[in-house]
């Protein structure tokens, strides 16, 4: 049966006055079941409560827009309450207790990406109120203005979230693209969740190499901010999808399937997880290419070509890593 790849849009699951929730269903995409992936999406209006709750999937929480403040319990621990703002992210282990408020004029919304081997439903989160019938409908209620939260701490955030619009660059090529890796040295609580993140930015028309997980990781992508068109190539070497993507959608890469990104004329932004906490990915062009690092005899037995043609394949574009900015 094939795999239908699709990129999707969340539906709203529930809502009220105070926001509401967003989720990806199995049902719409395949992959979320097939590799045991969970996704949603919160949006918190003004004084927009999400109430304490524990869910039964290890998750990395990402802020799209908007601040506000998060309540994060972790087992037998005290209580932590956190400022967040956009390009926050979150690990967020078993057991943890969460809430979330939003006391700004504009809109709080938070990126929820997981791994559900032990939840409920494979392909969903289930979220456990601790408010009973206050919150079993909904989850979210609106507070009075003027209503007092608890303030948070500045020192709360060690350890906790990284903010990946500011954190030290990862990957940064000019006119092409830059990168953030969320792991165990910078967000040790990765380790517990068990999967990493990253958020990647391309500059208008700039490429991303076409890529393979190497550990058997699946790779779940959610669409920042931009436009481009993606390509995945199957493990028969068959195209499975090329489309045009646009914000908010999301779309899983199976395990060693080939994928590669080109931005629109505005450039592109995504948030990912990768479903092994320090992931390991190999790229077939570019300087880091496993083309470049194959001996020319082998390519010219592989292609059947003659030493000069192996040459010119050789010496396109080894001078950048794994983004290509656009051709002068």
């Amino acid at each position: 049966m094939e795999l239908d790849l699709t990129p999707k849009l969340p539906k709203q699951v529930y809502g009220g006055d105070g926001g509401s929730y967003h989720a990806w269903c199995p049902e719409e995409l395949p992959m979320l079941k097939e590799g045991n992936i969970g996704a949603a999406k919160l949006a918190l209006e003004q004084q927009g409560f999400a109430v304490p709750r524990y869910s039964d999937s290890p998750k990395v929480a990402y802020v799209l827009q908007g601040s506000g403040t998060a309540g994060i319990v972790l087992p037998e621990k005290e209580e932590k309450v956190i400022a967040i703002k956009k390009g926050d992210s979150i690990a967020l282990p078993f057991g943890v207790v969460t809430w979330w408020f939003n006391s700004e004029e504009t809109d709080l919304v938070i990126l929820f990406l997981g791994e559900t081997h032990k939840a409920h439903k494979p392909g969903q989160f289930t979220d456990i109120y601790l408010t009973g019938s206050n919150g079993i409908f909904t989850g979210i209620v609106k507070l009075e203005a003027g209503f007092k939260m608890p303030q948070p701490k500045m020192e709360d955030r060690d350890g906790f979230v990284l903010n990946c619009l500011e954190a030290p660059l990862d990957v940064d090529i000019k006119d092409g693209g830059r990168v953030v890796v969320l792991n165990t040295k910078n967000l040790p609580l990765v380790g517990e969740v068990g999967f990493g993140a990253d958020l990647v930015q391309i500059d208008g028309h700039s490429m991303c190499s076409p890529g393979f997980s190497c550990d058997s990781a699946l790779q779940v992508t959610y669409i920042v901010a931009g436009s481009g068109r993606v390509q995945v190539v199957g493990a028969d070497g068959k195209r499975v999808l090329e489309t045009h993507i646009t914000a908010g959608s999301l779309f899983i890469v199976p395990r060693f399937f080939v994928v590669s990104k080109i931005a629109d004329p505005e450039g592109m932004s995504w948030f990912s997880i990768v479903t092994t906490p320090d992931p390991i990915f190999t790229h077939l062009a570019g300087r880091t290419s496993v083309w470049k690092a194959l001996s020319p005899e082998v390519l010219q037995a592989a292609f059947k070509v003659d030493p000069e043609v192996e040459e010119s394949f050789r010496s396109k574009r080894t001078s950048d890593a794994i983004f290509f900015p656009p051709s002068n």
